[in-house]
């Protein structure tokens, strides 16, 4: 059970992260101005993929774990959705990513901001399989 406890502590941090990012520093990054949000955003983007790619492995590695000891089918759950936003990243949002973080400041204008507002919608579906983990390993660390 210390396996399945421990997913589930990397799924909540996962989770809050990718929460944190749309509903407080999505909002504050879009009343800058379409140079700084694009200089704010491309920073932001690679520290947050630095934290947010690991905590998604650990949290799937140790739910497997937890399942392959336990059998619990919220282990197994919270282990598969905490890997998907690998795949969502690299072929939902990487093409946003990949724009964004090409464009140089001084081009910035209104095509930069309406990628930056979709690489935020693209985001809550990151946030959206980190909370549907940590429920599923909440559920699978309840007592019987």
């Amino acid at each position: 059970m210390a396996f399945g406890l421990v997913a589930l502590i990397a799924a909540a941090i996962f989770t809050g992260a990718a929460l944190y990012v749309n509903v407080a520093e999505q909002p504050a990054r879009l009343s800058l101005d379409d140079r700084a949000l694009l200089i704010e955003w491309k920073p932001s983007y690679k520290r947050g993929a630095a934290m947010q790619a690991p905590l998604a492995l650990l949290g799937c590695l140790l739910g497997l774990i937890a399942w392959w000891q336990t059998s619990q089918p919220g282990f197994l759950v919270g282990a598969i959705a905490m890997i998907a936003p690998w795949p969502w990243t690299l072929i939902g949002i990487k093409p946003t990513n990949d724009a964004l973080l090409a464009t140089e400041p001084d081009q910035s204008g209104p095509q930069i901001r309406a990628l930056v507002v979709k690489w935020g919608t693209l985001h809550s579906v990151r946030t959206a399989f980190g909370a549907l983990a940590t429920l599923a390993f909440l559920w699978a660390c309840m007592p019987r």
